[in-house]
């Protein structure tokens, strides 16, 4: 049975500022037929034979965090992935298994998305650039042998269009992995097992390396944590309307900050989902803290645009400049992840009682 994906109102619950301005277009144009046309037109031909791999030889299978067995007579060597998903999988040693994107992946003025990592954005085809957009005929025009993507909620793939999902799912395998309601190093282990069975060698030195500063990383929170005691961080996201506060008990990352010790702010009156609580601006200054972490993507307010807002002003982690950029969708690798951990033990070092 294929699973449902993610609807507009999971990525409300997960990404309010986002939801509220972007609308999914239809990729649907053509119909069946068309997309039938494509798919038989990729199928011919002596391009369209895929060359194994060296070692990929033999069956390959992955049970997924849907409990959904993927299985192939070899291993797949044409991988399509959400974008931030493809980087972790890149960080684990992938390269030219990743064949396509979707999702943020490169900015209006051209320059690389951060979500993008270390993915060569040049080599891969890019699907969709922003929610919504998913390419079919781009999609299947790649002879696609698995798509694979984060699963906040069960059953549902981030950045698959739900209205475009029944076909898109069909032209491959997909592989989910959760991404909400554990702590941070369960979806980092998930995606390393997945990219070992697609052909990376996990003991190879760029991984074990950032494996041991991402240790290191996490150490560092701990020993932050317990140099500034009782330093209180709130994740918070803004939009022209609300502010909204996350969740440690649902967000992975934050899970994670709080299993090392911090003292993250738990909203009380949650949305659907409950991933956050939405404030309104004159109600901002509802959970004292005295550290922020603010959401760092382009669909979020950032400090420059908030400046203006008197109750944002007069927040006291804002009045002692304790304000530092969050990842609220993070790269789920060591590589990715440490470099978040540095920057939140730094900040929790740094900061003063404010609240």
């Amino acid at each position: 049975m294929v699973a449902p994906t993610l609807t507009e109102k999971t990525f409300t619950m997960l990404d309010p500022v986002t939801a509220r301005r972007l609308s999914r277009r239809s990729l649907l144009a053509g119909g069946a037929a068309t997309l039938a046309a494509l798919v038989a037109g990729c199928g011919g031909g002596d391009d369209a034979a895929t060359p194994t791999a060296a070692g990929s030889g033999g069956p390959w299978s992955f049970t997924d965090d849907r409990n959904e067995k993927v299985s192939a007579d070899t291993r797949p060597t044409r991988v399509v992935a959400f974008t931030g998903t493809a980087a972790a999988l890149v960080d684990f040693g992938l390269d030219k298994q990743i064949v396509g994107v979707f999702g943020e992946t490169k900015r209006a003025d051209g320059t690389v998305d951060p979500q993008a990592g270390d993915l060569d954005v040049e080599s891969v085809e890019i699907l969709g650039n922003v929610w919504g957009e998913f390419s079919i005929e781009k999609y299947a025009a790649l002879r696609p042998e698995l798509l694979v993507t984060h699963m906040y909620d069960p059953g549902a793939l981030w950045y698959v269009p739900d209205e475009s999902k029944n076909k898109i799912l069909p032209l491959a395998s997909s592989v989910a992995i959760t991404t909400a309601r554990v702590p941070m190093t369960k979806p980092i282990e998930r995606y390393a097992q997945l990219a070992e069975s697609l052909g990376a060698d996990l003991s190879a030195k760029k991984v074990t390396d950032a494996k041991a500063r991402f240790e290191a990383a996490a150490q560092q929170v701990r020993d932050a944590v317990k140099a500034n005691p009782g330093i209180k961080v709130m994740a918070s996201s803004g939009s022209p309307d609300l502010f909204y506060v996350s969740n440690p008990k649902v967000s992975t990352d934050l899970m994670y900050f709080a299993e090392l010790g911090v003292d993250i702010v738990v909203p009380t009156k949650l949305e659907n989902g409950d991933y956050f609580e939405a404030l309104s601006w004159e109600n901002a200054g509802k959970f004292p803290a005295d550290l922020i972490l603010l959401d760092n993507r382009s669909t979020a307010l950032q400090p420059k645009d908030l400046a203006a807002r008197p109750t944002w002003a007069q927040l006291p982690a804002v009045k002692a400049n304790q304000v530092t950029p969050w990842d609220a969708v993070p790269r789920f690798s060591y590589a990715g992840a440490a470099p978040l951990l540095e920057n939140l033990a730094t900040a929790i070092r740094a900061a003063k009682k404010v609240s």
